[in-house]
C-alpha cells in the first residue's frame, strides 16, 4: 500500500511545480511544506531521501 503521508507529499509537490498562478502557487505551496514535514517523521531513509529531493525541487521552483 505505501506511505500515504509520502504519497500526500509526492502529490502535494507536483501541484506546486504544475501550477501556473502566482497566488495559486503559494497556497500550494504552504500546503507541500506541511505535507513534506508531516511525510518525513513516518518515513523510511529512502523515501526521506526524496522528500528531501521534493524540497529541493520546491526550493528551485522558488528561486525562479
Amino acid at each position: 500500500m505505501g506511505n500515504q503521508l509520502f504519497q500526500q507529499a509526492r502529490t502535494a509537490v507536483n501541484n506546486v511545480l504544475h501550477a501556473t498562478e502566482k497566488s495559486e502557487k503559494q497556497d500550494k505551496l504552504e500546503i507541500a511544506k506541511n505535507a513534506l514535514s508531516s511525510a518525513y517523521a513516518n518515513s523510511t531513509p529512502a523515501e526521506q531521501e526524496q522528500l528531501h529531493e521534493f524540497q529541493q525541487q520546491l526550493e528551485a521552483d522558488q528561486s525562479r
